[in-house]
Order: C-alpha cells, then sequence, then structure tokens
C-alpha cells in the first residue's frame, strides 16, 4: 500500500507521518510532499525509524511525484487557526491549497481514497469534490472529510466523566467538522447514561475542543498531535478496508443521498472501492434532533461556499 500525505512539513502533517511510518503494515510505502524545502529532511528523519515502512519526500510547487501510485492521499496542507480566528477565516487561504492539490490528485492518482484534513473541512470537501467533477474522476465513495477528531473527543472526554477506559468508549459524531455542525449522538453509547446537563455541557465541550486548544497553545497553533492521531486512525482505517478487512466501521464528513445536506458526517462501512454502506443516524433523542435541525442552516452555507469558489 502506498499513502501520500500532502502538507507533511506542517504540525498535523509530521505528526500524522510519524504514526504512519510506526503502524502501516510492513511493506507499505509512505510518501511525504510539502511545498516546504525541510521535506526531504522530514523523510529522511523517519526513514531512520526501525520499521518495514519506506519513506520518501519531495518539496517544491509540484506534488505529482509523490503522488504516482498512490492507495491513501491525505491532505493536512494550508495554515493553522490562531487566536480569535474561526474555521471562515481560514477558508481564503486554504481554499486555493486545497483546490490546487486535488487538481494535481485528479491528473496523478484518480483512482486514490481522498481524506480531507484541511479545514474548513465543512466547505474544503465541496471544493475537492468540484475540482474532481470538472477532471471528471469524481467518486463519492472515494472522497472523506476527516472527522475522526471529534469522535476522538468525545470518546476522551466521555471517559473522563464517566471514569471509563477511553477505548472501551465509541461515541457516533454525525454533521459537520465544526461548531454546531458537530453532533455527539451520546444517546448512542452503550452502557453510559448523562443527565440534560451532562449532555449539555459535553455536546459544546466537544464543538469548542478546537478553540479549547487554540487558546490553550497561546497563539503557538492549534490541535495537531491530537489531529494526527485522528488521521493516522482513519487512515489506518481505509488501508484495512483496502486490504478487504470486514466491519471496518467509522465516521466520516462525505457525499449522501442530501437527506440533511448534501455531505454529511456519518458512519460508514469502508471496503476495496471506499465507501460500501452509509449507515443510518439510528434513533435520536430530542436534544440531538433539536440540535440536527439547528445545524443545517450552518452547514448548508459552508457548502455552498465551497461550491461556488470552484464555479
Amino acid at each position: 500500500m502506498k499513502v501520500a500525505v500532502l502538507g507533511a512539513a506542517g504540525g498535523i502533517g509530521q505528526a500524522l507521518a510519524l504514526l504512519l511510518k510506526t503502524q502501516l503494515p510492513a511493506g507499505s510505502a509512505l510518501s511525504l510532499y510539502d511545498i516546504a524545502p525541510v521535506t526531504p529532511g522530514v523523510a529522511v528523519d523517519l526513514s531512520h525509524i526501525p520499521t518495514a515502512v519506506s519513506v520518501e519526500g519531495f518539496s517544491g510547487e509540484d506534488a505529482t511525484p509523490a503522488l504516482r501510485g498512490a492507495d491513501v492521499v491525505l491532505i493536512s496542507a494550508g495554515v493553522a487557526r490562531k487566536p480569535g480566528m474561526d474555521r471562515a477565516d481560514l477558508f481564503n487561504v486554504n481554499a486555493g491549497i486545497v483546490r490546487n492539490l486535488i487538481e494535481q490528485v485528479a491528473t496523478t492518482a484518480p483512482k486514490a481514497l481522498i481524506g480531507v484534513i484541511t479545514n474548513p473541512v465543512n466547505t474544503t470537501v465541496a471544493i475537492a469534490a468540484e475540482v474532481l467533477k470538472k477532471a471528471g474522476v469524481y467518486d463519492k465513495n472515494r472522497l472523506f472529510g476527516i472527522s475522526t477528531l471529534d469522535v476522538i473527543r468525545a470518546n476522551t472526554f466521555v471517559a473522563a466523566l464517566k471514569n471509563k477506559h477511553p477505548e472501551e468508549i465509541d461515541v457516533p459524531v454525525v454533521g459537520g467538522h465544526s461548531g454546531v455542525t458537530i453532533l455527539p449522538l451520546l444517546s448512542q453509547v452503550p452502557g453510559v447514561s448523562f443527565s440534560d446537563q451532562e449532555i449539555a455541557d459535553l455536546t459544546k465541550r466537544i464543538q469548542n475542543a478546537g478553540t479549547e486548544v487554540v487558546e490553550a497553545k497561546a497563539g503557538g497553533g492549534s490541535a495537531t498531535l491530537s489531529m494526527g492521531q485522528a488521521a493516522a486512525r482513519f487512515g489506518l482505517s481505509l488501508i484495512r478496508a483496502l486490504q478487504g478487512e470486514a466491519n471496518v466501521v467509522e465516521c466520516a464528513y462525505v457525499e449522501g443521498d442530501g437527506e440533511y445536506a448534501r455531505f454529511f458526517s456519518q458512519p460508514l462501512l469502508l471496503g476495496k472501492n471506499g465507501i460500501v454502506e452509509r449507515r443510518p443516524l439510528g434513533p435520536l433523542s430530542d436534544f440531538e434532533q433539536q440540535a440536527l435541525q439547528g445545524m443545517l442552516d450552518t452547514l448548508k452555507k459552508d457548502i455552498a461556499q465551497g461550491e461556488e469558489f470552484v464555479k
């Protein structure tokens, strides 16, 4: 299997590359690309770690050499959020970066499974879809917005509150990947019950967790290490599915049947060609039902912004 990481010299990219170097199946290839000239050095640094995963690094304007033969492409390139910025502020810079990289993916690795990490994901995934569509290679079962960070945060916060082991907790998180569009389905966590106040507080904390990190780093960056872990988890799930493992299920932000919005995060069964099945949300509590209805305008606006950008 070959995995390409675009934006590999950044905070998320380096954390992601380290985790992939140590966790990809033996014999895999890791291909790192970033515009920054340090990228080949990042690859050399990682190559000294004794695992049977080969690493190559590429820098400059052209991502093509890194993309040749890639089975999975993970895109973390872009600027990070700083204090006072919301994800919409990132749009002007990151939209152009994602468009440019997806154009190169469309030409060089049109059959790859693509995971978009670059924020604002609600919008950048719509950009990616429109660019792939223009190039005539769009397959909605192969394009993912990686919202796994919301899932791992939800698991962590619930486990801490309820004195459980974090690995025993699996909270489905649906909707989008910013602010009110993030909806953890706490009513669906087996063996755990919450008061109304706990549900309100946990939901708010999960929705605002990115800001929690930005403020705690006091201008020194955003969530890079936890996002690296989340992206690695999702990327490794894609690899396991590509290799034929059964019952690989992850939540991600994808184009579906449009029941709620054109793009929507929901549980997905993954397979050799990407998405095998978009799983229904299941029964929602009154709180979740209300939150779902309340987010849709915001989500649809985010998506429209991406579509308009490409047009």
